[in-house]
């Protein structure tokens, strides 16, 4: 009983990332990678460079009739706590159903 409290608490940003996003967009397909590693050493990570840069594919019906700039909005807006956290960019391909063939 333990255990589970102490890894539910201690959450990777990814899944933590991922928990918010499938949540609330109930999507289909979600893929997350991580690429802090491409951006050691740019300046504004100055001392750790874990966590910081993602890659975010999205498939979620929520994005039914909405243009590219409100879908990003609503992902950004989903990751506003991670983003006020030390989260420095996100890469976004948010698409619907119908857009990706599943």
């Amino acid at each position: 009983m333990m255990a589970s409290r102490g890894t539910s608490a201690v959450l990777s940003r990814a899944a933590r990332m991922r928990q918010k996003l499938q949540s609330a967009l109930e999507a289909s397909a979600l893929e997350i990678e991580d690429v802090s590693y491409q951006h050691a050493g740019h300046a504004a990570v100055k001392d750790n460079a874990n966590e910081t840069h993602f890659n975010v594919k999205v498939v979620s019906p929520k994005f039914e009739g909405q243009n590219v700039v409100k879908r990003h909005r609503m992902v950004y807006d989903l990751l506003s706590d991670e983003l006020n956290l030390g989260l420095h960019a996100i890469s976004i391909v948010a698409k619907t159903p119908k857009e990706s063939g599943l």
